[in-house]
């Protein structure tokens, strides 16, 4: 399984969340193995079956989840196969539960507003946060991209006679891509970078590099070992950041974690009519599927193409005197 695993990730370049999750649904099919007498290296495929059906609905797992587990399975099986551990590939035939896709839920514009102004601009927390909110929401950078950067993943270039900066973020399966910033967004990172109180904080890396973003209190950490790589701010500080901020700015739970804001630049890229390659690459989509979602969520631009092409608004019915006094 670590072979496998390894392959993954330093062959395939699948990202660390990934294999993550990979060990985790192998681990536990060879614990269900153990448990019901299953012999891993000759699965029938009623027990496949079972596991990725029965016992992990029993576990409360969603059909998105089980479809990882089959997708772990496959892989798993196929590399023991052609590696001559196997004779045969049991899981070529395995099934992938049936899933719905769900239109994602974006953060709306005046609540990624409220959000920003919850960050008090006098104090470094403040001014962390608010960088931090600011590159996910005017620049859709996903949660790990934001966590990983580094001071060298700035980039500075001319655009029309003007100093621009651009984040060269590292993303999921370690792809990488360059998005432009927002004046926006440059102006918080910029002010971020230039406090005094990140100055005094050795947040130094073995190359020389420096980590971006930084923690404050990290308690995990001992207070000698509090620099570096250690001073690098979590994932889970992020989302509890972001959270805490929402709910007390008035944002509706569903909308108060990191990918909303990644989902309302989606959003706000298909109303303006960028075109799909565009939003693809900026977004860094390997799919363009995935893209297009967000053209289900540009309600602004769907609204007006309703209005213009609603058969109820080229007839008389009895509300169109009233809503014709309406628009005076």
């Amino acid at each position: 399984m670590n072979e496998w695993l390894q392959f993954k990730q330093l062959n395939e370049g699948r990202s660390a969340e990934t294999i993550k999750k990979y060990r985790y649904y192998l681990t536990l099919y060879l614990a269900f193995c153990e448990k019901s007498l299953v012999d891993p290296y000759e699965p029938k495929q009623l027990q496949l079956e079972q596991f990725t059906g029965l016992f992990l609905h029993q576990m409360k797992l969603v059909p998105q989840s089980r479809r990882t587990a089959v997708a772990a399975l496959r892989g798993f099986y196929e590399y023991l196969f052609n590696k001559g551990h196997t004779h045969v590939n049991f899981t070529a035939s395995l099934p992938y539960p049936a899933s719905s896709q769900k239109i994602p839920v974006a953060m709306g514009l005046r609540y990624f507003e409220q959000l920003l102004q919850s960050c008090d601009l006098e104090t470094f927390i403040g001014i962390r946060d608010a960088a931090i909110i600011a590159l996910m929401g005017g620049c859709g950078l996903r949660l790990a991209g934001i966590v990983s950067l580094n001071l060298s993943n700035i980039v500075s270039y001319e655009h029309d006679g003007v100093e621009r900066l651009a984040i060269r973020v590292v993303e999921k399966g370690k792809k990488e891509r360059q998005v432009p910033l927002p004046m926006e967004v440059q102006l918080f990172l910029r002010v971020y970078i230039g406090h005094p109180d990140l100055r005094h904080i050795d947040r130094t890396l073995p190359n020389g590099d420096q980590v971006l973003f930084i923690s404050t209190n990290n308690r995990r950490v001992k207070p000698w070992d509090y620099y570096g790589e250690n001073r690098r701010i979590s994932p889970r500080t992020i989302q509890k950041m972001i959270h805490k901020r929402g709910i007390a700015a008035g944002v509706p739970t569903n909308q108060a974690h990191p990918h909303a804001l990644r989902h309302l630049t989606g959003t706000e890229y298909a109303e303006e009519d960028l075109d799909i390659i565009t939003r693809q690459t900026l977004l860094g989509h390997s799919d363009p599927k995935t893209t297009e979602i967000y053209t289900q969520l540009a309600l602004r631009k769907l609204t007006k193409q309703v209005d213009k092409g609603n058969p109820l608004g080229k007839i008389s019915t009895a509300v169109t005197p009233l809503l014709n006094a309406l628009k005076k």
